[in-house]
């Protein structure tokens, strides 16, 4: 089995597409990696991009993450609070205030070391109000349908607790529908103030929409373009200047989109076969928002944004060398039931659920 996709390849072009956030301090650390008690290779680690270039540290603390794992930070870089999809920790690592129960079902309870969702979280600031955040949030309630049954908003005031912060309210559903597990995304609206969320319905080719507001989150809106999109992996992403979005599964391979921030609809769909095997990956933009990187399990391509035929564009510019780091050999994860330790065999890469907005 092939344990994970080559993101190390594809992590340029990702980090590039933060370069904007990261320097404004909302999103310049990414925070990731499990099982501090096992000693290092196991263990924390930060990324850090407030400086423009990316600074890695090895961390021990108390929360675990899989593939779930959004944070925010001040403006200054400093972290605010994070999540793993289980709970909320404050900036001192700490359970914050109120911070349990989120994501109400039953496949939650079973992961306390950090649900396996890949973008099934995303935090943003509420426009105009200052120390009040939005996270928008989900699970994977259907088995049978493979799909999300709820997109979730809870509330955080920074200011409570003593800096520290509090959950002031949380799990308010939003959308009540069959929704793909993850692809939670949002980009800024054309004001440079409001933004557009985004998430998808399964088995169809229904995209939803809120506005986010001073006012709160409008109702949803739906939209029908695309492919129709079953039970799936991979990642979705908007170009940093907001006027793309691309949806990459490798067994549907990928959507590329234009995209209009005032009206948030998304136009002028192109669909590319990409000819390898594949069930996962990511996809990036760089920071030109000129070029698309996709990585599959093995290979990473590149795509130009500005030419006449996008599919033709493509370029295959990196492949899995047969390397590990660490390697194959197990490592520990918490077991829900007992809090022991058992054994997986492989390891994976910690998707970062991340916010896009106009550079």
């Amino acid at each position: 089995m092939r344990a994970f996709t080559i993101a190390a390849a594809l992590l340029a072009g990702h980090l590039a597409c933060q370069h904007g956030l990261a320097q404004s301090g909302l999103n310049n650390l990414w925070l990731g990696g499990f099982g501090s008690s096992a000693g290092p290779p196991f263990g924390g680690t930060n990324i850090d991009f407030f400086s423009g270039a990316a600074d890695i540290t090895y961390i021990n603390r108390e929360m675990d993450f899989r593939r779930a794992t959004a944070n925010i930070t001040d403006s200054s870089g400093q972290l605010l609070f994070v999540t793993n999809g289980y709970y909320i920790a404050d900036a001192s690592g700490d359970t914050m205030l109120n911070g349990t129960g989120i994501n109400p079902s039953f496949y939650t309870q079973q992961f306390p070391d950090g649900l396996h969702l890949s973008q099934s979280h995303l935090i943003l600031p509420k426009p105009g109000t200052a120390g009040l955040h939005y996270m928008f949030h989900g699970s994977y309630d259907d088995p049978n349908l493979g799909a999300a049954m709820y997109l979730y908003l809870s509330q955080i005031d920074i200011s409570l607790n003593g800096g520290l912060g509090g959950v002031v309210s949380k799990n308010q559903v939003l959308i009540q529908d069959t929704l793909n597990v993850g692809k939670i995304t949002a980009v800024k609206h054309a004001n440079g103030r409001d933004w557009w969320v985004f998430c998808h319905k399964i088995n169809t080719d229904v995209f939803f929409r809120l506005l986010v507001t001073p006012y709160g989150v409008g109702p949803h809106e739906a939209q029908a373009i695309g492919i129709v999109r079953p039970m799936d992996g991979g990642q979705v992403c908007f170009s940093p200047d907001g006027s793309r979005f691309a949806y990459y599964w490798g067994e549907h391979d990928l959507d590329i989109f234009n995209f209009d921030r005032c009206t948030g609809l998304l136009a002028d769909h192109v669909h590319i076969d990409i000819e390898d095997e594949n069930a996962i990956g990511g996809v990036a933009f760089s920071p030109s928002s000129e070029v698309l990187y996709v990585s599959s399990v093995e290979d990473v391509y590149q795509y130009d944004m500005l030419a006449a035929d996008i599919e033709a564009s493509m370029v295959h510019v990196a492949e899995w060398d047969s390397f590990y780091s660490p390697s194959t050999v197990r490592y520990p994860v918490r077991s829900s039931a007992t809090g022991t330790r058992r054994q997986d065999l492989h390891s994976h890469w910690q998707q970062h659920g991340s916010i896009a907005c106009d550079q």
